[in-house]
């Protein structure tokens, strides 16, 4: 496994975010963190099932949610705010000026 990133125009922060980034998407700190010390067998054997369980539970609920049999307990925003405007600002189209449209970054 190998991860890649590339520098454009010596901005050495900018690949540093991404590089920290992927290693979290991939799991890699959480890996580090595990090996600092050594995990007996009947541990990381029950450290498994719990995350299995916690993944099960989640998997579950988020149907249930979907299927309407418990209600979905996120917070809901207004409409003008998944627009990625303020509440109450006026509309003037999508993607003209005011608002508050910007295009996303160069995924790499």
């Amino acid at each position: 496994m190998s991860l890649q990133v590339l520098v454009r125009d010596n901005n050495v922060e900018q690949a540093l975010r991404v590089l920290k980034k992927k290693m979290q998407r991939e799991g890699l700190f959480r890996e580090m963190k595990q090996r600092r010390a050594y995990e007996k067998p009947s541990e990381r054997k029950a450290r498994e099932k719990s995350e299995a369980v916690r993944r099960a539970r989640k998997l579950a609920r988020k149907k249930a949610q979907r299927e309407g049999l418990i209600p979905d307990t996120r917070k809901k925003r207004p409409d003008d705010m998944r627009n990625g405007q303020r509440p109450g600002a006026r509309s003037t189209g999508v993607g003209g000026v005011g608002t508050g449209y910007r295009p996303p970054p160069p995924r790499f």
